[in-house]
């Protein structure tokens, strides 16, 4: 019988193809069992990504809506990027809160690491609550000025139920913030 904890051997990989945001990569597969399978999947660029629940006050939540190009429609979420070069995930946390809300935090807690299409893409990202928010901007990448939306906490329910909060990311932040926040 195979062992299930086994990982498969990579007898192959190469490049099918790359982009300015990730490469695509087709792997070779042998498993435990003697099976070959060929995958492909999308190689970023190893660092990571963070996402920000805000709170502006015990009882507020601030949230962005942006222009999503896969989707070619405005969501609401909450402050995300990737990691630079060279940062920590809570420098990068907070560079973000400032470039997307005019915030930084003086108290960043991280909740949680998900991992985002983890059979076909190797990519995680961080959750992060932040407290304690200042006045701090800095100019960030986004092609045109983000609208910040406050959110009673204690509403997240009608959260849930709005057309343009849908980003499975932004609502897995939400309840385990307020799992942490609870505990």
């Amino acid at each position: 019988m195979a062992d299930k904890n086994q990982l498969p051997t990579i007898t192959h990989r190469q490049q099918v193809a790359k982009s300015n945001l990730f490469a695509i990569e087709q792997i070779d597969l042998t498993f435990s069992n003697g099976e070959k399978r060929q995958y492909e999947r999308m190689i970023g660029s190893g660092r990571g990504a963070v996402m920000i629940v805000p709170m502006l006050d015990d009882e507020t939540l601030l949230l962005v809506r942006e222009y999503c190009a896969g989707t070619h429609s405005y969501l609401l979420g909450f402050p995300k990027g990737l990691i630079d070069q060279g940062e920590q995930p809570q420098q990068a946390a907070n560079r973000e809160l400032q470039e997307e809300i005019g915030y930084g935090s003086e108290q960043l807690y991280q909740v949680s690491e998900l991992m985002m299409a983890p059979a076909f893409f190797n990519a995680k990202m961080t959750i992060f609550l932040a407290k304690q928010l200042y006045s701090a901007e800095l100019e960030g990448d986004e092609p045109e000025p983000l609208e910040v939306v406050s959110w009673p906490i204690k509403d997240y329910k009608e959260l849930l139920q709005q057309p343009d909060f849908t980003e499975a990311r932004s609502i897995a932040a939400l309840m385990l913030v307020r799992d942490f926040l609870e505990n």
